[in-house]
């Protein structure tokens, strides 16, 4: 290890004697400038409850790393919260946020020559962002997850922001009154941490475990135990095991790897943002992988955690139950996963498994893999002439599941909003909501309001929502997003006009507007793109780079590779 560390660019020589000169300004020794540097990137910030408490866990690696014979340096990025930015113009910043945290890492990384990355993740987009940039870096990495929030308890049952935004829905209906909703709204997030169910944050951490970026065990332990503690500190540990055996992004994220967290997110119920960020992570070391992909693993592989959005449990329940690795093993054991691969601990996933002595879980929780909740995974991927390149939804239901509306077009996602929560829309229509694609949004902002509030209307089984924006991992119903290509380059879902029939077919994975194709090629000819709104400069920069959702919806789609 020491002859290849980064660091000797910055630390060895009398022509780096102005370089150790700003160590020495830092209170930092010889000693200390004859260790691996370890850069720690913590985004904590007091803009989300997410991120609040990271600086503690940030404390508890730089331990770790330290107690490994590391030099442990921190340094932030941006976050924002996903739920905050839901419904304003703040939502676009969402997806660019993962770039730039991406970009961050990579920077820091590069500047400071450092040999080794813990990369700390709270709110949704720090996830997928961190991981990307150690990904770039390709050096020594290990991701940690700040921990779960705990469910609020309301009326006598367990509640999360979930509820919050589909009581908005009874509210407006008449339903509850203020001060109902008021109450919920004090009890459903009782401390720090990322919202409690298999939203997108959780079934990232999940999937980071999964993918071997993170010890055995981490994704589950709640923001507020000894567990998330202890799992802070075992991340220094670690980073120093994998620095001393050599052990990189590039050797754990294989074709094999990614397969595998496809399937672990089929097992758990995650969001379809995982699809995104799979996809944009893959990009990152160059495996080919594509949403057709996510399609065939999901038919193999059945669903057998219980827990919400679609189910009933919380994230802080599957801990009780053993967490990932219980999930893992009982994938492993049934030939599921590739128990070969490598991971960050410098073993592999099987060796890190059959390390671990695993509850038997509650099978209200985590069921069998031959007695599963479902027999295949929630995530499906459409095709047809209204999405040539792939759309995206979550069934967590009816497998069978056919639904045939009219479409009802909205032109961006507030005019869908209000109209919903006005009451005006109608059982048997199909919600068309574009411009809200990566570029056309820009920043593909996710509709956590609207889907809330068809829900909350008790249309979602009378009605459904086609888009080329994407979702809260807390959606649920029929809720059709990632739609590419995207209607503001001319997808055919900028050629959707109201009153067109629109099919929904799960069983043949199919997305059919019934307009004949040299009628829908017409109207695509006379169509012209919107006129872009004045966005603020980091909006309209990061959007005019952004691809395809098909492929990730990655800033470096366009660099030529």
């Amino acid at each position: 290890m020491a002859d290849s560390l980064r660091s000797k660019e910055v630390l060895d020589g009398p022509d780096r004697a102005p370089h150790r000169a700003l160590f020495r300004a830092m209170g930092h020794t010889d000693e200390d400038l004859s260790k691996p540097l370890v850069g720690i990137a913590n985004p904590a910030s007091d803009v989300t409850p997410c991120n609040v408490h990271l600086d503690e866990l940030a404390d508890e690696s730089k331990a770790g790393v330290d107690a490994g014979g590391g030099l442990p340096l921190e340094f932030g990025t941006v976050t924002i919260s996903d739920v905050i930015a839901t419904g304003h113009e703040g939502m676009r910043t969402s997806l660019i946020s993962r770039e730039l945290i991406a970009d961050s890492v990579e920077l820091v990384a590069l500047s400071e020559c450092l040999d080794a990355l813990v990369v700390m993740g709270g709110c949704d987009k720090n996830l997928p962002g961190m991981l990307m940039g150690a990904a770039r870096l390709d050096v020594p990495s290990v991701f940690l997850y700040g921990g779960t929030m705990l469910p609020g308890h309301h009326a006598g049952e367990e509640v999360t922001v979930q509820d919050v935004f589909e009581m908005l829905g009874k509210y407006r209906k008449g339903e509850i009154d203020e001060a109902e909703l008021e109450a919920l709204e004090h009890d459903a997030c009782p401390g720090k941490g990322s919202c409690a169910g298999m939203y997108t944050a959780n079934t990232m951490a999940s999937l980071a475990e999964g993918l071997g970026m993170s010890p055995p065990g981490a994704a589950t332990p709640p923001a507020e135990s000894d567990d998330r503690i202890d799992a802070a500190f075992e991340a220094g540990e670690v980073v120093m095991q994998a620095l001393e055996a050599d052990v990189r992004p590039s050797e754990i994220l294989t074709r094999a790897t990614f397969e595998n967290a496809v399937a672990l997110c089929a097992a758990i119920g995650g969001s379809t943002n995982a699809v995104l960020h799979l996809l944009a992570l893959a990009d990152e070391v160059d495996v080919d992988l594509s949403i057709d992909d996510f399609d065939r693993i999901m038919r193999e592989t059945p669903q057998i955690c219980n827990l919400r959005p679609g189910g009933t449990y919380v994230m802080a329940d599957l801990h009780r139950d053993g967490g990932v690795p219980v999930v893992m093993k009982r994938l492993l054991d049934a030939g599921l996963l590739d128990g070969d691969v490598m991971t960050c601990t410098g073993r592999t996933l099987a060796e890190n498994l059959d390390a671990l002595d695993l509850p038997e879980p509650d099978p209200d929780v985590v069921r069998p893999v031959d007695d599963p909740l479902y027999e295949s995974g929630a995530i499906v991927i459409l095709k047809g002439n209204l999405a040539p390149d792939g759309a995206v939804i979550k069934v967590t239901g009816d497998k069978e599941f056919r639904f045939s509306g009219t479409a009802r077009v909205f032109d961006d996602e507030g005019t869908a909003y209000e109209t919903i929560q006005n009451g005006g829309v109608d059982p048997g229509s199909v919600l068309v909501v574009r411009n809200e694609g990566p570029q056309g949004g820009p920043g593909m902002p996710g509709m956590l309001d609207v889907t809330a509030a068809l829900v909350g209307q008790d249309l979602d089984d009378d009605a459904a929502l086609c888009t080329d924006g994407r979702f809260s991992g807390a959606t649920r119903g029929p809720m059709i997003g990632h739609i590419a290509p995207e209607s503001y380059v001319g997808g055919p879902l900028a050629a959707v006009r109201d009153g067109d029939a629109i099919e929904i077919d799960i069983p043949e994975r199919r997305l059919h507007v019934d307009v004949d194709d040299d009628e829908l090629q017409a109207r695509l000819d006379d169509w012209e793109p919107p006129e872009p709104e004045k966005e603020s400069r980091v909006i309209a920069k990061y959007g005019s780079m952004f691809g395809s959702a098909a492929e990730g919806a990655v800033t470096s789609a366009n660099w030529g590779k």
